[in-house]
């Protein structure tokens, strides 16, 4: 912020060559405050009105320096005052080009449409879990709160084809619909199923009956703050201890358990083996607690003869270290590496 310093030097120095002038004309000439001031105010600022009062020799001098001073004072204010719009300008600009690079080389990505209260916690979290996403938001008073260092962002309306296709819509993996209209989430939705058919798309209903016009619409899941808050706290009060557990091994602030969900590819040496003969129980320490087969079915609880078949999704519980050593480990294409 030099040049905003500048600007603070320069006036306090202009304020400084007021109260000078002001004492310097009284007690030269003798004159009364206000035709003081009066003089000082228009000798600096070099507006030429004259002389309010014959001067003496002495005052002429006096005249004369503030003259000179008050100009100089007065022409670096103004270059303060110049570059530091200039160069706040530049720098905007620089920065904004930066930025839509970012968003252009994004692949693979997640675009966040609204920045609300629970758009800032879905990209919090994101971030958190290093997930690579751009954010969509018209509100300029929001966009002063996003963080620059963190979030790739964009000024504009989701509901428009152009804006969503600058954010990366065709070279993306998903969408969220978080903005605070239903109508505008459905349009959201509408849209960018109409630019990627491929695209994963979840969306947020606050009415009821806007689910099925969002499903209608093209989104795969439908979330609904309200019923799934106030669930949560009817819950809180029935069992309250069952929803601590899911509170740790989903929040992202504890580090000693972990749920996450893994998906097996065909290349996966698991693929066709059992949950027992897997080993990952016992080898791993991790806990199956579901698995979410290809075609949809959901099975909780699985039994150790339970098959993992490729594009089966497991649902695993565990500490950070064991999750990740059984994601890498159902990556490896080797079949060595299984009872390594």
């Amino acid at each position: 912020m030099y040049p905003f310093r500048r600007i603070v030097v320069s006036v306090s120095v202009l304020l400084l060559l007021v109260i000078i002038g002001t004492a310097g004309y009284m007690l030269i000439e003798g004159w009364p405050l206000l035709d003081s001031v009066y003089m000082t105010i228009t000798t600096v600022a070099t507006v030429g009105f004259g002389e309010i009062h014959p001067l003496s020799n002495a005052g002429r001098v006096f005249t004369l320096f503030l003259i000179v001073t008050g100009v100089s004072v007065f022409f670096y204010l103004v270059g303060s005052v110049a570059q530091f719009m200039f160069e706040g300008q530049i720098q905007r600009i620089l920065g904004r080009k930066k930025v839509e690079k970012k968003i252009d080389a994004l692949s693979g990505h997640y675009i966040i449409c609204g920045f609300g209260r629970i758009g800032s916690m879905i990209c919090r979290e994101l971030a958190a879990n290093h997930v690579r996403f751009v954010v969509i938001e018209r509100d300029i008073d929001v966009l002063e709160g996003i963080d620059d260092d963190r979030y790739l962002w964009m000024k504009g309306d989701a509901t428009q084809d152009d804006i969503l296709t600058k954010a990366g819509i065709q070279r993306a993996v998903g969408l969220v619909s978080v903005v605070t209209s239903d109508s505008e989430n459905v349009y959201i939705t509408l849209t960018a199923r109409g630019l990627n058919p491929n695209l994963y798309i979840l969306a947020r209903s606050g009415e009821e009956g806007t689910e099925l016009k969002l499903k209608r619409a093209g989104a795969n899941k439908v979330v609904s703050p309200y019923s799934i808050g106030g669930m949560r706290m009817a819950q809180s009060i029935l069992r309250p201890n069952v929803v601590d557990f899911i509170e740790i091994a989903t929040g992202s602030e504890h580090m000693d358990l972990q749920m996450e969900e893994v998906t097996m590819a065909a290349s996966s040496p698991f693929c066709g083996e059992t949950l027992v003969s897997s080993g990952f129980r016992k080898e791993i320490g991790v806990i199956i607690v579901g698995i979410k087969k290809a075609d949809g079915q959901m099975i909780f609880n699985p039994n150790p003869q339970a098959t993992i078949d490729a594009g089966d999704t497991l649902i695993i519980l565990g500490d950070p270290s064991a999750v990740g050593k059984l994601e890498r480990l159902v990556q490896t294409t080797k079949r060595g590496a299984h009872h390594a």
